[in-house]
């Protein structure tokens, strides 16, 4: 899996999991959430609330029912019955309160209004015991062959008296299974708009959620800017939530950072300027410098030792010292875009050749150049990349130090490669990631000799090397050896002029 499939599969799983971890997700689940939830209490409430004034509605017109027609009846009616008597009882009470079954007890005798119906199970043992015990009206709910009844009792007490009990029960056996048929369909009407509610509130949702998060979107969208160095990226401030607040937050953190920027390139610019004006002045005062320390050692040897020794030691720091103006001025060049490519097309490998030819490092560089490889190239520039490269391979590693010129095509065109390998330590921990910084200098370890006439020792070589090379539309990589050592990489776009070939 290359790097490209590697970005595509992050990316596409980041944006998975935003759609399913995403704020507008989450809100959208918590509206439907409260709102099922919402749904299904109200309906419960409603439910049970419908449920339980039917049957208390039905049971209070069951009792007054009974109560009222059983007063009426039993005026007229003689103790102790007989089976006869009793049954017509039964049959009048049932008459008169809407055709419900009547049990009318007394003693051993039972008689029913419906002599068909089985009553047994739907007179429970408790019911009875209350009724023949007590003098108030007692019902109770049962379940009977899986059907919901009420039934109600009550003792016939005398009218005179202290209304002693006659020894006659009543009970009156009322079918609630309309009573249930209208709870549930209640029931089923609720539940069938507890659908539409869920499906409302998620839309509405959706419409709050789109509402929230658009400035959080727009707060997104100049912070990525932001990130990406546009620092004038602001975001417009509507209302007085936190939003609004959050949003007055980051314009404040933009402003201050942009204006740090601004003051942090002020002191830059002046910093270079400071250093490209030092650099000029110094020029005219070290080019005499140097000449005098030139005719000092071409008469070293007539001189006393240690009157040599200095001499030479003078000339050798005034040319260090000349080296470093030089590329402080060439930086300087760097920093106010006034470095200009003098590009034409060029042997690259007669090039590399006449730069270590130049230097003495023709007997201590093994090459590897092959003939007819030609580029549009500033040939001052690449022999000022390879004098860096090389010099600093033969300063800081071990021999063999080899160079390789060759050519590359990738997607994007046909490149030039020229690589500077040691066998030294290769680079510490750290350096790799830092050895373009300017003033940069790797481990002391690394260092083999004093500067040589390589240009080497001010600490801008390598940056120099990678200007001169970003110039030319390339790069300089960095990398450790198969074999130990360091290996630099310089890549150029290998272009040609109208008709070259190579």
């Amino acid at each position: 899996m290359n790097r490209a499939e590697g970005s595509e599969r992050t990316t596409a799983k980041w944006r998975s999991r935003r759609l399913i971890g995403g704020l507008r997700t989450r809100l959208v689940v918590t509206f439907v959430v409260v709102a099922l939830i919402s749904a299904v209490t109200a309906t419960a409430l409603a439910y049970r609330d419908a449920r339980t004034a039917v049957l208390q509605r039905t049971q209070n017109t069951a009792v007054n029912d009974l109560r009222k027609r059983v007063t009426a009846v039993a005026a007229d009616f003689d103790l102790p019955p007989d089976q006869h008597s009793l049954s017509r009882f039964a049959a009048t009470v049932s008459d008169g309160i809407g055709a419900r079954i009547v049990v009318a007890r007394y003693q051993d005798l039972v008689a029913t209004s419906d002599s068909l119906a089985d009553t047994q199970g739907r007179i429970g043992t408790e019911l009875r015991a209350a009724v023949h015990t007590g003098k108030a009206t007692r019902f109770q709910r049962v379940m009977w062959r899986g059907e919901p009844y009420l039934t109600v009792g009550m003792p016939v007490t005398y009218a005179d008296g202290d209304h002693r009990t006659s020894g006659l029960e009543v009970y009156a056996i009322t079918d609630l299974r309309a009573e249930r048929d209208d709870t549930a369909a209640l029931l089923d009407s609720v539940r069938a708009g507890t659908a539409p509610v869920v499906l409302l509130a998620a839309v509405l949702a959706l419409l709050a959620a789109g509402t929230v998060l658009r400035p959080v979107r727009k707060l997104s969208r100049a912070t990525r800017e932001l990130a990406t160095g546009d620092l004038g990226s602001r975001v417009a401030v509507t209302g007085h939530d936190e939003l609004a607040d959050l949003a007055r937050t980051f314009n404040d953190t933009a402003d201050a950072l942009q204006a740090s920027d601004a003051e942090l390139r002020e002191q830059e610019a002046k910093a270079r300027r400071f250093v490209a004006d030092v650099s000029h002045e110094l020029r005219t005062p070290l080019a005499a410098m140097t000449m005098v320390a030139t005719v000092l050692e071409e008469d070293a040897d007539q001189l006393p030792p240690d009157a040599a020794r200095a001499a030479r030691t003078v000339g050798a720091e005034t040319a260090r010292l000349s080296r470093l103006v030089e590329d402080l001025m060439e930086i300087s060049r760097f920093d106010a875009k006034a470095a200009r490519l003098n590009a034409a097309e060029t042997d690259v490998a007669e090039t590399v050749r006449a730069s270590l030819a130049l230097r003495g490092w023709t007997h201590r560089v093994h090459t590897h150049l092959p003939e007819g490889v030609r580029a549009v190239v500033d040939r001052r520039r690449i022999d000022v990349i390879v004098a860096n490269l090389v010099g600093n391979a033969l300063r800081h590693g071990a021999p063999p130090v080899t160079v390789t010129l060759g050519t590359v095509s990738a997607a994007d065109g046909k490149w030039l490669t020229l690589e500077v390998a040691d066998h030294g330590p290769g680079l510490p921990p750290g350096a790799r990631e830092r050895v373009f910084d300017r003033f940069y200098k790797a481990d002391a370890a690394r260092t083999r000799g004093p500067a040589d006439d390589s240009g080497q020792g001010s600490g801008l070589g390598t940056a120099i090397a990678l200007e001169n090379a970003r110039l030319h539309g390339g790069t300089i990589e960095v990398a450790d050896g198969p074999g130990g050592g360091a290996v630099f990489t310089l890549r150029l776009p290998a272009r040609r002029t109208e008709g070259g070939t190579g």
